[in-house]
C-alpha cells in the first residue's frame, strides 16, 4: 500500500509542467524566423567568399560551331575565288588571373570580414530575441502575483460589502455605506479580470517566442527577486556590444571594397591557353598559350563612380557607428539612472506597505466603533493595494532595466 501511495505521489510530481527561463531562451532561439533568417545570412556570405575565390581559380570554356553554309575565299594571280561550303569547330579555352593589383584578394578579404559581421549579426539577434523573452516570462510572474493581489483585495472588499450589509440591517450604518462597499467590489473584479488578462496576453506572446503552448498550470521560474547586476561599466558595455562590434567589421569590409575598387583602374594579367580543332574545307588543329594584358582606359567613368561609391559606403558606415556607439552611451547612462531609482522605489513602497497595512487595520476597527467612515476604510485599503501593485511594477521594471543592460553587452543567458 505504501509502494501504491509512494508511486502516486511521484506521479502526480511528475505531471507538473515547469518551464524555466533558460528553456524558454533556447526554444525561441531554435525555432524564431528571425533567427533562421540570420542563420541563412551567415550561410549566403560562405557562398560569397566562394564565390569571391573562384576569381583566381582556372577558368575552363568549351566551344563549339557549326555552319551550313560559309562563304570561303581564296585569291589566286591577283583575284579572289569563292567558294560555298559547310564548315564547323570545337575547343576549350583556359584562362588563369595571375595578377590584379590584389583586387581578387581585396574582394576575398572584403567577404570574409562580411561573414564575420554576418556571425555578429546572428549573435546580437540571439541576444535580442533572449531580452524579449525575459520580458515576457518576467512579465508572467509579475502578472501572476497582481492576480493573487487583485484576489486578495475582492475578497477583502467582499468581506466588507457583508459587514456593511450587517450594519445597515442592525441599523448601526446608512444604505450608502453598504452601497459604496459593492460598488469597490465591482471595482475589484473588474481590476482581478484586467489583471488576468494581461497574464493570458503575456502567456499567448511567450509561447508564440518558444513555438508551442504554454499550459494554463504550468509552474514558471522566479528570476525576478533573485537577479542582480554585477557590473554597470559603460566601458565594457560599448566593447562588449555586438551592435557595435559588427558595424566595425562593416566598416573594414567596404575599406577593402575602397581597395579593390581602385585597383580596377589597373587591370589584369592573365595566362591563355586554348586548343581548337577545324574543319573549314581543310582540318586542322590550332593552340595558343600565352599572356594577355588587360588595362581599361575609359568605361565611361564606370570605375571612378565605383570607386566614389566604396569610399562613400565606408564613410557612411563610420557615421552609423559613431550615432549606434552615441546611442548606446545615452541608453546605458539611462539605464543606470533608473536603476538606482527603481531600488529607491522598491525600499519606498516595502515600507509604504507596511505602514498602510498598520493604518489598515487601525482605521477598519475604528469604522466598527462608528470612529471611522468607509470613506477613509476604503481610502486606506486603496493605498494599500497601489504600493503593492507599484512594487510588483518596479521590481519588473528595474529587472527588465538589467535585462537590457545585458543585451547591450550581447549576453543572452
Amino acid at each position: 500500500m505504501k509502494v501504491i501511495i509512494i508511486m502516486y505521489i511521484i506521479f502526480l510530481s511528475s505531471s507538473v509542467y515547469a518551464l524555466t527561463l533558460n528553456e524558454c531562451i533556447d526554444k525561441a532561439i531554435n525555432t524564431h524566423p528571425n533567427i533562421k533568417n540570420a542563420t541563412l545570412d551567415v550561410s549566403m556570405s560562405e557562398a560569397s567568399i566562394k564565390i569571391a575565390k573562384a576569381d583566381y581559380l582556372p577558368q575552363v570554356t568549351l566551344n563549339g560551331e557549326y555552319n551550313p553554309t560559309r562563304t570561303y575565299i581564296f585569291p589566286a594571280n591577283g583575284t579572289f575565288n569563292t567558294k560555298d561550303s559547310d564548315g564547323w569547330s570545337v575547343g576549350g579555352v583556359v584562362n588563369q588571373k595571375i595578377w590584379d593589383f590584389s583586387k581578387t584578394i581585396s574582394n576575398i578579404e572584403a567577404q570574409r570580414v562580411s561573414k564575420d559581421a554576418q556571425n555578429l549579426t546572428l549573435e546580437d539577434a540571439k541576444a535580442l530575441l533572449a531580452y524579449r523573452v525575459k520580458l515576457q516570462y518576467e512579465l508572467i510572474l509579475v502578472q501572476t502575483q497582481a492576480i493573487k493581489v487583485r484576489e486578495k483585495d475582492l475578497k477583502v472588499k467582499e468581506e466588507l460589502y457583508k459587514q456593511a450589509q450587517a450594519f445597515v440591517n442592525n441599523g448601526m450604518k446608512t444604505i450608502a455605506d453598504s452601497t459604496r462597499f459593492l460598488s469597490a467590489v465591482y471595482q475589484a473584479k473588474d481590476n482581478l479580470a484586467i489583471a488576468k488578462a494581461g497574464f493570458e496576453k503575456a502567456r499567448v506572446t511567450l509561447s508564440l517566442y518558444i513555438n508551442e503552448p504554454i499550459p494554463a498550470d504550468v509552474i514558471f521560474q522566479n528570476t525576478l527577486k533573485n537577479h542582480t547586476l554585477y557590473e554597470m561599466d559603460e566601458k565594457r558595455v560599448l566593447n562588449n556590444s555586438l551592435t557595435l562590434k559588427s558595424l566595425q567589421k562593416n566598416i573594414k569590409k567596404e575599406s577593402l571594397n575602397y581597395k579593390a575598387a581602385k585597383a580596377s583602374h589597373y587591370g589584369s594579367l592573365d595566362g591563355v591557353a586554348s586548343y581548337t580543332h577545324q574543319y573549314t574545307l581543310n582540318e586542322y588543329d590550332s593552340t595558343l598559350v600565352g599572356l594577355t594584358l588587360k588595362i581599361p582606359l575609359y568605361s565611361g567613368g564606370r570605375t571612378t563612380q565605383q570607386v566614389q561609391q566604396a569610399m562613400i559606403n565606408r564613410k557612411k558606415i563610420e557615421a552609423t557607428y559613431d550615432s549606434k556607439k552615441l546611442e548606446i552611451r545615452e541608453e546605458f547612462e539611462s539605464l543606470g539612472i533608473d536603476i538606482k531609482r527603481y531600488a529607491q522605489t522598491i525600499k519606498a513602497k516595502e515600507s509604504e506597505i507596511e505602514a498602510s497595512k498598520q493604518t489598515q487595520e487601525l482605521l477598519e476597527a475604528r469604522y466598527k466603533e462608528g470612529l471611522s467612515t468607509y470613506i477613509e476604510v476604503l481610502d486606506a485599503y486603496a493605498i494599500t493595494l497601489d504600493a503593492k501593485l507599484s512594487l510588483l511594477q518596479a521590481i519588473y521594471e528595474r529587472s527588465s532595466a538589467i535585462h537590457r543592460i545585458e543585451y547591450l553587452q550581447g549576453k543572452i543567458i
